[in-house]
């Protein structure tokens, strides 16, 4: 958000205002749902004060449905033929149990008379005889059973409060990565959500067989006591139709509805956990000044390589072939050597991915071999391929084979993360759990916000930005991102934010929204570099004078220290009044004047840089290693320590202090100290701890 939008919310965070639209979308939706209902009982002639009442205090949209499903249109159902067939009546007579007649002698008067029976008579309306009769009845009591609203809900929260979740093995024999529930069982409501989506994805592949266990007895005793009024000569067939009524409908229906809210929560909750791992991934510090030469690993079809100069711009491209089946290390070696030399390469990022470990190995060694100050990083590749043969890729690089891409994508990565991610799929970054099991839509807009204020919070050189960053700037859709890179390459570098707006569709709406977070260094107001919107350069210019400064003064470094300095001793109410400007405005212009043209990703944990190897082999329990989290889940935290695939800090060794979420401890991109505490060679897998280090 820029300043002059602050005042309008309190200074909330981007999150907590995405947040409450979501939370004000539910409740629109809920309201206008609830009229959608009202109008039908009300057109059936049906709406009471009852239902009404029921309406207005149902809190969720499953309340709702329940408080509508008697009145909704059913598809044919055993009960919609008993009803067609005229034998409501006979049902209203059984559920009242007040009629003394014998129950068969009731029922007769409901089978149809042979005599009004010809050709012309619609068989859905035939009664044949009293069993028929009778047991459509039971089937109308038994829908009503179900459709009551009271007892779904009592049931409902029963099977919340005291159900089990129950698993079993549907291949026992087999491993798999479901073995920990091939015979489990935990209570609904402590079901955490990663368990919730390894059991829907279990089961989708048939690897499990899934059900809850609920106290059955206790939930038709609950609804007997409520039908049944002592005992007549209707109790017997009441009670049938209550467990008819159980068995076939509200259980399956249930169970269902339980399930769908169980997978709709945890659907929210991944969805949270990919956005707080998405952001910090995105506003990873970038190494600035550095000429980085991407390493792509590969075996049969060799290691690509990519040298990019401190700017992104690519110097040279090649391939190598040090891993196997070729292994040709020193022909691969001299090549690379050369290219280090020859454009004075800083630092190789190796991509995480196939022969990562080999090609790492290859590195570390030739490093030892050379003069020149080389480090090298792993970086993750996740969705690099996906850039690669991406129809941006080819317009960036309509020359460069599609395999060199990934190279070039992954040295850039470590220069300037954002403006590379920003450029693939959210969901392809490589971040977050089950991504790929929820809801798609809901996952890419969520996505699509998390980028949007990644790329706010840090700005964007309108001069330099690519189509894929501009697009993310609030106020600006693809159409415009691409026009300003038009206008641009027509009319040379946009000196100034308001010359935006002679941009093709981008009018003063969207420039309000995009202005805030546009930067342009060298532009003709030093005021451009920072976040201060154009419609506060006037605020600016005067609270500079106010301590003895220009808006030129923001270039010269020696002054801006000093500006910090006197701005520090601005008393903000009394300035604000002087200046007629809101106090949380002027807190954010001092803000920006104190540091002006900051990149806040400066402040972000730096990439870790090495110069050799640890192999899995040289582990021990108890040895300390720092480490890059690469990914934080409800249950945890995967570091990077080094070797082939990440160590895993569970949630109960993140801290000496209890735990509730791994997200309050840790963030992806963060460099921790870990503690070795338990290693499997078989599996290739690392138990970390960050307690007491």
């Amino acid at each position: 958000m820029h300043v002059i939008e602050k005042k309008l919310h309190g200074g909330l965070s981007d999150e907590t205002l995405r947040e409450f639209g979501e939370r004000l979308t539910y409740l629109r939706n809920l309201e206008a749902r609830k009229e959608e209902v009202k109008n039908s009982i009300e057109a059936q002639g049906k709406l009471t004060d009852e239902i009404l009442s029921s309406l207005e205090i149902a809190n969720t949209l499953a309340e709702v449905e329940d408080i509508y499903r008697p009145y909704k249109q059913k598809k044919k159902t055993r009960a919609t033929v008993a009803k067609a067939k005229g034998l409501e009546p006979l049902a209203n007579i059984i559920l009242e149990q007040k009629e003394t007649k014998p129950l068969n002698e009731i029922a007769e008067e409901y089978v149809t008379k042979k005599e009004n029976i010809d050709e012309s008579t619609p068989k859905e309306t035939i009664v044949q005889n009293i069993e028929e009769a009778i047991q459509g009845a039971k089937d109308i009591i038994a829908e009503t059973i179900s459709d009551n609203p009271e007892y779904r809900k009592q049931i409902k929260r029963r099977c919340y409060r005291e159900g089990f979740i129950v698993t079993k093995a549907t291949k026992p024999e087999e491993k798999t990565a479901y073995n920990m529930y091939y015979d489990f069982n935990e209570k609904i409501n402590r079901l955490p959500s990663h368990r919730i989506l390894a059991i829907n994805r279990g089961e989708k592949e048939e690897y499990l067989k899934v059900k809850l266990d609920k106290n059955e007895e206790d939930i038709i005793n609950y609804i007997k006591r409520d039908i049944i009024k002592g005992q007549t000569q209707f109790t017997e067939i009441l009670e049938e139709t209550i467990l008819d009524s159980w068995e076939r409908l509200i259980e399956p229906s249930i169970d269902r509805e339980i399930r769908s809210d169980l997978t709709e929560k945890a659907e929210i909750q991944a969805i949270k956990v990919f956005g707080k791992n998405a952001k910090p991934l995105l506003l990873a510090a970038p190494l600035k000044g550095y000429t980085v030469m991407g390493f792509d690993p590969a075996y049969r079809t060799g290691c690509k390589i990519a040298v990019i100069d401190e700017t992104g711009k690519l110097l040279d491209t090649t391939t190598v072939y040090p891993t196997e089946p070729q292994n040709d290390i020193e022909g691969a070696k001299t090549k690379l050597k050369e290219l280090i030399k020859k454009y004075n390469v800083n630092i190789i990022a190796i991509g995480n991915g196939t022969a990562s470990r080999e090609s790492e190995s290859f590195v570390s060694n030739m490093i030892k071999e050379i003069d020149e100050d080389v480090h090298y990083a792993i970086v993750s590749e996740a969705g690099a391929s996906v850039y690669s043969a991406s129809k941006l890729a080819t317009e960036e690089y309509p020359d460069i084979n599609v395999s060199l891409r990934g190279a070039i994508s992954i040295a850039r990565r470590l220069q300037d993360p954002l403006a590379e991610l920003v450029k693939i799929d959210p969901k392809a970054i490589g971040v977050g759990q089950y991504q790929h099991d929820v809801d798609q839509k809901k996952l890419t807009e969520s996505l699509t916000g998390v980028v949007e204020d990644a790329v706010n919070e840090v700005g964007v050189d309108v001069n330099t930005a690519t189509p894929s960053l501009l697009s993310y700037v609030s106020g600006i859709n693809k159409t415009i991102a691409g026009n300003i890179v038009k206008y641009r390459d027509e009319n040379g570098k946009i000196k100034e934010r308001k010359e935006l707006l002679k941009v093709a569709k981008l009018g003063k709406a969207a420039f309000e929204q995009c202005a805030g977070f546009i930067r342009i260094p060298g532009g003709t107001n030093p005021l451009e570099i920072t976040a201060v919107h154009p419609e506060s350069y006037e605020i600016a210019e005067k609270l500079l004078e106010k301590v003895g400064y220009k808006t030129k003064d923001l270039l010269d470094k020696e002054k801006i220290k000093e500006i910090r300095l006197k701005l520090a001793e601005i008393k903000l109410q009394e300035t604000a009044k002087e200046l007629e400007v809101g106090e949380m405005t002027l807190k954010d212009i001092i803000e920006e004047l104190s540091k002006p043209g900051r990149d806040p990703r400066d402040e972000m944990p730096k990439q870790i840089l090495r110069a050799d190897v640890l192999k899995f082999e040289d582990l021990i329990e108890g040895m300390v290693l720092s480490g890059t989290v690469r990914n934080v889940t409800d249950f945890g935290a995967f570091v990077d320590i080094g070797v082939k695939h990440d160590g895993l800090v569970h949630i109960s060794q993140l801290s000496n202090s209890f735990v509730k979420n791994p997200s309050d401890v840790v963030s992806v991109g963060d460099i921790v100290k870990v503690k070795v505490i338990g290693i499997d060679t078989e599996r290739q897998k690392v138990q970390l701890s960050m307690k007491d280090v």
